[in-house]
């Protein structure tokens, strides 16, 4: 068993237009005085990490690092949720998606393509300068339209989609071999990757790659209905990393899962602040801890009700109180004697 790391905070809901959030030295002072120890690093954003400039240039990553030492937080992971779900994208999205490129590159899905996977490969390459060993992705999606079968789905069409998912990805999952590197996708709606069933379907088409793994975020669950806590039991040699979200699930008369096309704060199932929620994260600590994970507790902001500065000072707070500090020996100990086989053998009546 290990102790897990954290608390932790992923800063992609925080980068800002205004000061402390909008610059690596003011988001990092921020995310220490709010009680975090580390700093999982969204990669779209060259205000707080430029990826040309720190595969380039050593003097930067050194800045980069001392910046977040010195202001008292650890960089725990780099994020590629934006270029990884530019990796796959199916036409109905690509107006929506086409924000997360380049201005250069809008209205040309293969050349918007090109660009995310030459990030998620240079992100990467830094991620082993920077001596970090995983890195948070979406897996993007073509089948997603498709997901409820109606009306049917054309033979093979599902078959074909995580047939070139996978395509796409395995130069990438080589790559992150090459480097010690685990991608971990982030098993999320929205994603072909969006359950343990479709996890499956991509990593049979992977060979089992060793570097294709999870990014644990219960709230998805919840508001799926699936089993969040069985899911750790099956896949925790799969689960690299931890996001600390929270939902809850509260369907009524009129609306159910799919949310009747509201915003979030009327949607039955809807995420919520740490702790505010449903998810029993006692369990899910204890869990992880059992089974040896070894990451950080990361904390994903996300809420329809409260503020996000409240939110994240409550997170910080919420994580060190569900961090399970190991014990180095068995609770009984105390009574343990030291019996030879000839008492053995006399207690069994041998």
């Amino acid at each position: 068993m290990r102790t897990i790391k954290g608390p932790a905070l992923f800063l992609a809901q925080f980068i800002g237009e205004t000061a402390p959030f909008d610059s690596w030295d003011g988001i990092t002072r921020w995310a220490a005085d709010c009680g975090y120890l580390g700093a999982q690093v969204p990669t779209s954003d060259p205000r707080i990490l430029d990826l040309k400039r720190a595969e380039q240039s050593q003097d930067y990553r050194d800045e980069f690092l001392g910046i977040a030492r010195q202001n008292g937080v650890e960089v725990t992971e780099l994020s590629t949720h934006l270029q990884g779900q530019l990796i796959a994208v199916h036409p109905a999205y690509d107006a929506g998606f086409d924000a997360f490129a380049p201005p250069a590159l809008r209205g040309n899905p293969r050349a918007r393509q090109e660009w995310a996977t030459d990030q998620v490969a240079r992100a990467i390459r830094v991620s082993r300068l920077l001596g970090l060993d995983r890195m948070a992705t979406f897996s993007g999606a073509l089948a997603w339209p498709y997901l409820y079968p109606w009306p049917q789905r054309a033979p093979g069409l599902v078959e074909a989609a995580f047939d070139t998912l996978a395509a796409r990805w395995r130069p990438l999952l080589d790559l992150a071999e090459e480097h010690g590197i685990d991608i971990c996708y982030e098993i999320h709606p929205g994603e072909d990757l969006h359950d343990g069933v479709t996890f499956e379907m991509f990593l049979d088409r992977v060979g089992g790659h060793a570097r294709a793994n999870m990014l644990y975020d219960p709230s998805h669950y919840v508001l799926q209905q699936l089993d969040y806590l069985q899911n750790i039991d099956i896949y925790r040699d799969r689960i690299r990393m931890f996001h600390v979200k929270d939902a809850e699930f509260r369907p009524t008369g009129r609306q159910g899962v799919y949310g009747g096309y509201q915003g979030w704060a009327e949607r039955a199932g809807r995420f919520r602040s740490p702790g505010d929620g449903q998810v029993d994260f006692g369990t899910v600590f204890s869990k992880l801890t059992q089974y040896g994970f070894d990451g950080w507790a990361v904390v994903e902001w996300e809420c329809a009700l409260k503020h996000p500065e409240d939110g994240a000072r409550e997170g910080a707070r919420f994580v060190r109180d569900h961090i399970i500090r190991v014990t180095p020996h068995a609770f009984d100990d105390f009574a343990a004697s030291r019996v030879d086989r000839t008492a053995i053998d006399r207690a069994l009546g041998l």
